[in-house]
């Protein structure tokens, strides 16, 4: 009896999970690099590669989702205190996606004005408009004032920061939901994805307006994650679940054009079962690369595409492509968000407690 009760102590996820080794770190590099590959696709090619009817880039962005709703539930519960959380979070984000808006107005609008036979100064003149009115998060304008940019996506400089507000959004509602006692009581957020869930299902048949539906999608698969973390002692890390997950995912991304309708919580489990059964991605790299490689290689694929690489091949290209988000987002892991993420145990301005979760949340 003690033998079995043990084995199906260590089937639930709460048990398999362990703090100091997983495969959060490499998963999210991961996910940023399909990312990265997939939008080098886009903006050359026009296209990316599908799983069935959904782009994979979709399911990538989907993914850290997940991961960072399961991460960053941890680390309002480990901190237990909403200011050092609001602190904490703001320390992950603003400084290195400031740091990006920065260098997107002031060295990647003048090197494609460059290459798009534009003045520099022309350009210079506005590309400050882009870091103001975009500076809050919320991208309210993707286009540099007066710069063509080339390739499939026409006057976006950099694509993938949307995401960037949503994941905001939910942080904030973490923490709501932590001081009116959710967290504590997971079937109240239990109804709440539930029903987020059923208007994304009735959007997708055209049963109601389509209205919020990034915030339903990123709140759904965010969600998922964070009760991955509140109901991880009743979730089983088997093999026979991961086929069923595997099953059903397979059949949502063939039949649905929006594949969450029925598989969001599938796929939100095999991320989950990926972060504590890959035991080869267990590997804590000395410099955590998948923000900055998430927020530089847009920017970076779109000089290359106005420089004409992609003459180097597709293959050759998006290789390129990579190493080079690679290199910038480990400048940007030295100097910018290292060194922001070392004041989380300094005061934040609006409280004094002080709390060090691990790195990266």
């Amino acid at each position: 009896m003690g033998a079995q009760a043990t084995r199906a102590r260590a089937r639930a996820l709460s048990d398999a999970f362990d703090p100091r080794s997983n495969s959060l770190d490499m998963l999210r590099l991961i996910l940023a690099t399909t990312v990265a590959v997939m939008h080098a696709s886009a903006i050359a090619y026009g296209h990316q590669p599908r799983l069935g009817r959904t782009e994979v880039g979709d399911l990538a962005v989907d993914g850290f989702f997940v991961l960072s709703g399961f991460l960053v539930t941890r680390s309002y519960l480990q901190l237990g205190s909403p200011g050092r959380y609001a602190w904490h979070r703001f320390l992950r984000i603003m400084p290195g996606f400031w740091t990006c808006l920065v260098v997107t107005a002031l060295v990647v609008a003048p090197v494609l004005a460059v290459l798009s036979g534009v003045p520099v100064a022309d350009v210079l003149g506005t590309s400050w408009r882009y870091v103001l009115e975009n500076s809050l998060l919320y991208m309210r304008d993707y286009s540099v004032s007066g710069l063509p940019i080339t390739g499939h996506e026409p006057q976006v400089v950099n694509g993938p920061l949307w995401t960037l507000w949503y994941e905001a959004v939910c942080y904030v509602l973490i923490a709501i939901a932590g001081v009116a006692g959710v967290l504590r009581r997971p079937w109240l957020l239990v109804c709440a994805v539930a029903a987020a869930w059923l208007l994304v299902a009735l959007q997708a048949f055209d049963v109601v307006p389509v209205v919020g539906r990034f915030y339903l999608r990123c709140f759904v698969m965010f969600m998922l994650g964070a009760l991955g973390l509140l109901l991880a002692h009743r979730i089983p890390v088997r093999r026979r679940w991961l086929a069923v997950a595997l099953l059903v995912l397979a059949g949502s991304l063939v039949f649905f054009d929006n594949y969450r309708v029925l598989g969001a919580a599938a796929f939100a489990y095999l991320c989950l079962y990926a972060m504590v059964g890959t035991t080869w991605l267990r590997h804590r790299p000395s410099a955590d690369l998948s923000y900055g490689m998430y927020v530089y290689h847009w920017p970076i694929q779109t000089v290359l595409v106005a420089a004409g690489a992609t003459a180097l091949t597709q293959v050759g290209y998006t290789v390129l492509s990579v190493l080079l988000a690679a290199l910038v987002a480990y400048v940007s892991w030295q100097l910018v968000e290292k060194r922001a993420l070392a004041q989380k145990s300094v005061a934040a301005p609006w409280g004094r407690d002080t709390a060090d979760p691990p790195r990266g949340t």
